[in-house]
C-alpha cells in the first residue's frame, strides 16, 4: 500500500470516526461529512493518473457536484434548525416532537 492510499484511507476513517463520536453540534457533523467527501474526491481524482486511464474524468466532477449539493442542504438545515430551536445542538432535535 502506497503512502497516498494510506492517507486517503486514514482521512476517510478519521472523518467517519469523528462523525460517529463527536455528535454534539450539527456543524461538526457537517464538517466531518465534508471531509469525507473531500477525501473521496481527491481519491477519485488521482485514481485515473495511477492506473493510466483516460476516460474517468466524469466521476470526480459528479462527486464534486453532489458534495456541493450536500453542503448547501446541510447549511440550509443548520440555519433552519438554529432559527426554530435556538441552537445547533443535536440533542435538542427529536423526531418525535416534530
Amino acid at each position: 500500500m502506497s503512502f497516498l492510499h494510506l492517507s486517503f484511507y486514514s482521512t476517510f476513517t478519521l472523518s467517519s470516526l469523528g462523525l460517529a463520536f463527536h455528535r454534539t453540534h450539527l456543524i461538526s457533523a457537517l464538517l466531518c461529512l465534508e471531509s469525507m467527501m473531500l477525501s473521496m474526491y481527491i481519491a477519485l481524482s488521482t485514481w485515473p493518473a495511477e492506473n493510466q486511464a483516460t476516460s474517468s474524468n466524469l466521476m470526480p466532477m459528479l462527486m464534486l457536484t453532489f458534495s456541493a449539493c450536500e453542503a448547501a442542504t446541510g447549511l440550509a438545515m443548520l440555519v433552519a434548525t438554529t432559527r426554530t430551536h435556538g441552537s445547533d445542538h443535536l440533542h435538542n432535535l427529536n423526531l418525535l416532537q416534530c
